[in-house]
């Protein structure tokens, strides 16, 4: 005999008691009376003990019954609280949402609106964990995350918020001291700085106009698990770094960084807003994708190369 409690076997019961008939309970219930008539006999059987004397014009609940019945009653009672607060949980923005984001992203562009989804969802609260590492959504119990990345997780539900360019850049004060590199290959021998956590590993891929591709292992003096520690470096002059668009744009807009090999262009990403599964998602989540979707589909780091 399982060790699981027969719960359905005891709501079952427990509205016959109430209703004092199989066919009401039935009805009461959705089901059919001989649903409820085999539940009830399962649940006799389990308990080794009659509940209910049952003739073809009338029932009774036996001193055995009688004695179970108020329990019984009050487990489907709080069942149906549980599944209404539950209910009510998936279809009103209430709760805390565990939301995991890359961290300078996060510092830099999602943490500055939270302040408006706030107020406008008062009863939704976010933990926001903000790490460059990617975190295992299900394993560690994330309701969603934003990612960058080429091709997101197959496994996780992804919706698409905005595209994402990525540039290789220097400074000013680099190319007086070492040059422009005019072809990928130049690329080869000069210090060019590492970022951890790359979805594609260490290689920076170049494609044309004319749709060649080109593949360099960039090899630096220094390598990072947080795109910001790159800037004091690069700005220094020292090295070439890759930077997504949203750190770069700012530098590029105001000429402390220059872009390099205008013919050539990475691979552009996207940023995504995963969740583990998009069936019965709570409001909650569903309310935070919309935002997010809404404020960050038009982005304000967007910066169009020169041609």
């Amino acid at each position: 005999m399982s060790k699981m409690p027969d719960f359905e076997g005891l709501a079952m019961f427990a509205k016959v008691a109430e209703e004092r008939s199989f066919a009401a309970a039935a009805k009461v219930m959705g089901v059919s009376v001989a649903t409820v008539s085999r539940g009830v006999s399962r649940l006799e059987e389990r308990l080794g003990a009659r509940l209910l004397n049952r003739t073809s014009r009338q029932m009774a609940l036996t001193e055995f019954g009688l004695s179970i019945a108020e329990s019984a009653s009050r487990l489907y009672r709080e069942a149906e609280q549980t599944e209404g607060i539950a209910r009510e949980l998936s279809s009103v923005p209430r709760g805390l949402v565990r939301l995991a984001i890359p961290m300078t992203f996060g510092v830099r562009w999602v943490a500055p609106i939270l302040p408006e989804f706030l107020s406008a969802y008062p009863d939704v609260c976010i933990d926001l964990h903000l790490s460059d590492a990617a975190v295992d959504l299900i394993g560690e119990g994330f309701d969603a995350a934003i990612r960058i990345a080429i091709m997101p997780d197959s496994s996780l539900v992804a919706r698409r918020l905005c595209r994402v360019s990525r540039y290789l850049v220097a400074s000013p004060s680099y190319f007086e001291k070492y040059g422009h590199p005019e072809t990928p290959q130049d690329l080869a021998g000069r210090n060019c700085l590492g970022y951890a956590y790359r979805a594609q590993s260490d290689v920076w891929r170049l494609v044309n106009a004319s749709g060649e591709e080109v593949s360099i292992t960039p090899s630096g003096s220094l390598r990072v698990t947080n795109v910001e520690a790159l800037m004091p470096a690069v700005l220094a002059g020292i090295a070439i770094a890759e930077l997504p668009e949203f750190v770069a744009s700012e530098y590029l807009q105001d000429g402390r960084l220059q872009a390099i090999l205008p013919e050539w262009s990475m691979q552009e990403g996207g940023l995504y807003f995963v969740t583990p599964s998009a069936r019965a998602r709570p409001a909650k989540v569903d309310v935070l994708a919309d935002f997010l979707v809404k404020r960050l589909s038009d982005p304000a780091w967007r910066w169009e190369r020169a041609t």
